[in-house]
C-alpha cells in the first residue's frame, strides 16, 4: 500500500480510537538527553502514527524592533530549499529546491512544518510509525531543519509577495483594528510588533541565516512526542532529528526580554473608515501563563465572554440589545502578560453604545464576580468539553507541548477537571479584580462615522 493510502487508513483508525484516549489516564514520560534536549512522550499505540513538535525560545518576542517579522519570515523560508552539506548522507543529501522538498514529503505520506509564534519557534513532524517510512521522514526533517538554503533570490521574490499582502490587508478594518490595538496595549514590547513592508525591507537572507544559526541549539530544544513509539524508540527518534544541529559547548543563558508594562491610563482610538461594520477591540495587558490564578481566570473569562452564547457579554450586548451578532473575550497568556481582549462588530452608528455596554459588563464583573449559577454552568461546560481537547493525536500533542513549554506538572491533563472544579466565586472575583483594570483599558474602534 502506498504511503498516502496508509496515512488515510491510519486517520480512519484514529476516529475509532479517540474514545479510548479520552477516558484513559495520560501518563507523560519525561527525560533530558545528554545534549540537554528535554523530551516529553505520550505513548499512543492505537494507530500507527507519530506526531512530534520541537520548540525553541526563538519566537517573535526576540525580533529586533526594526525587523519585525524576522522570526516568522525565517520559519517560512525553511521550506524553500536545502543546501548540500558535506556530512549529509542518504537520498536527501543533495541540495533540494522547494518543489523537490514538497515532492519528497508527498512520497513519504508525511508532513513537516515550521512556525514562529510570539514566544516559540516550532518544528512539527507527522508520519506513520512504520520503521521504513519513519526513518526516512526523520532523515528528511533533520536535513530540512539543519541545512535550509535561505537563497537571496527566493527571499526577494517572497518579500515582494508578503509586502503586497500586508499592504492589501491594511486596507481592511479587521487588520487595522488589530494593529492599533496591539500597539496601544503592548507599547514598545515585542508582543506588539507587526510586520510592515518597511520592516521586511530591512531583512536580508543573511539575517535569516544568522537567526537560524543562533536558534538551533539542542540544549534549548523542548521535544514533545505523541504516538506509537516506546521510550527507547522515541529517544532514538529525537537524537536522529537533532543529529545535524550544531554542537554547542555549554548553554549560555539567553538575554532576558523586558516585561509588558501595565497601562497607566485609558486610551480611546476612533479611526474613521468607510465600512459597513465598525470593528471594536477593548482590552489591556493580562497575565503570564505561569500565573497561579490561571484556572480562576480561565473559568472567569468563560463566564464573562469566552463561553459563546451563554456568556454575560453575549447576553447584554447581543441578546438584550441586538448591538452585535457576536461578542467575545479572551486572555492570551504567554511568557509575558498577553492581552485581555474583548471584541465585537456592530453598525457604525451603534458603536458608541456597544462600547459603553461592553465596558459596563466588564466593570460589573470585575467588581462583583460571577453568580453561583453562572459558575456551576461554566464548570459543567468546561469539564464536559474536556474530552474534545485531547480526542486526536494532534490535539494531544498540542497539550503535551503546552505542558513541556510552560513546565507544568506532568499530571496536568489528569488533574485539569479537578482544578476547574476547585474554582470558587471568590477565587474568580479576586483574580479578575487583581488582573483587570476597567478604568485603564484601551478601546479601539475602526469604522466610526466621520
Amino acid at each position: 500500500m502506498a504511503p498516502n493510502a496508509l496515512l488515510r487508513s491510519a486517520l480512519l483508525l484514529a476516529c475509532c480510537a479517540a474514545s479510548s484516549w479520552v477516558h484513559a489516564a495520560l501518563p507523560i514520560q519525561h527525560w533530558t538527553q545528554p545534549s540537554g534536549a528535554r523530551v516529553y512522550l505520550v505513548e499512543s499505540h492505537a494507530i500507527p502514527m507519530v506526531d512530534v513538535q520541537i520548540d525553541l525560545d526563538a519566537g517573535s518576542r526576540r525580533d529586533p524592533a526594526n525587523q519585525a517579522g524576522l522570526a516568522s519570515v525565517m520559519a517560512g523560508q525553511i521550506a524553500n530549499g536545502m543546501r548540500a552539506h558535506p556530512k549529509a548522507q542518504g537520498p536527501y543529501a543533495p541540495a533540494m529546491d522547494e518543489n523537490q522538498i514538497g515532492e519528497a514529503w508527498a512520497d513519504l505520506g508525511a508532513s513537516f512544518g515550521v512556525s514562529a509564534g510570539a514566544d516559540r519557534l516550532s518544528f512539527s513532524l507527522r508520519s506513520l510509525s512504520y520503521p521504513d517510512l519513519l526513518d526516512k521522514a526523520v532523515a528528511l526533517a533533520a536535513r530540512q531543519m539543519a541545512h535550509p538554503a535561505f537563497t537571496e533570490a527566493i527571499w526577494l521574490r517572497d518579500r515582494e509577495r508578503l509586502s503586497a499582502s500586508i499592504r492589501e490587508s491594511l486596507t481592511k478594518p479587521g487588520t487595522q483594528v488589530q494593529h492599533r490595538f496591539a500597539s496601544a496595549v503592548y507599547g514598545t514590547h515585542p508582543y506588539g510588533y507587526r510586520s510592515t513592508p518597511e520592516s521586511l525591507l530591512r531583512i536580508s537572507a543573511q539575517d535569516l541565516q544568522n537567526l537560524h544559526a543562533k536558534a538551533l541549539q539542542t540544549c534549548r530544544a523542548t521535544v514533545s512526542v505523541v504516538g506509537a513509539l516506546s521510550r527507547a524508540q522515541t529517544d532514538a527518534l529525537v537524537q536522529g532529528l537533532l543529529s545535524q544541529w550544531p554542537r554547542e559547548s555549554g548553554c549560555k543563558p539567553l538575554p532576558p526580554v523586558v516585561e509588558v508594562s501595565p497601562l497607566v491610563e485609558a486610551k480611546n482610538l476612533n479611526i474613521p473608515l468607510d465600512s459597513a461594520q465598525a470593528h471594536v477591540l477593548i482590552g489591556q495587558p493580562g497575565y503570564k501563563r505561569s500565573d497561579p490564578d490561571f484556572f480562576a481566570l480561565l473559568v472567569g473569562n468563560h463566564i464573562l465572554g469566552g463561553g459563546g452564547f451563554v456568556s454575560r457579554l453575549t447576553e447584554q450586548v447581543r441578546e438584550k440589545r441586538g448591538l452585535s451578532y457576536s461578542v467575545y473575550s479572551y486572555f492570551s497568556p504567554g511568557l509575558h502578560a498577553g492581552a485581555f481582549t474583548v471584541g465585537l462588530q456592530t453598525r457604525p452608528d451603534q458603536a458608541a453604545q456597544a462600547v459603553t455596554v461592553a465596558k459596563d459588563v466588564i466593570q460589573a464583573f470585575v467588581r462583583e464576580g460571577p453568580t453561583g449559577a453562572e459558575l456551576q454552568a461554566a464548570k459543567s461546560n468546561l469539564m464536559g468539553g474536556f474530552a474534545l481537547r485531547i480526542d486526536s493525536n494532534r490535539k494531544l500533542l498540542d497539550n503535551v507541548a503546552n505542558i513541556a513549554w510552560n513546565r507544568l506538572p506532568l499530571d496536568y491533563l489528569d488533574t485539569w477537571t479537578q482544578q476547574v472544579e476547585r474554582v470558587s466565586v471568590e477565587d474568580i472575583r479576586r483574580a479578575m479584580a487583581r488582573v483587570l483594570q476597567p478604568d485603564r483599558m484601551v478601546t479601539v474602534v475602526v469604522g466610526t462615522q466621520p
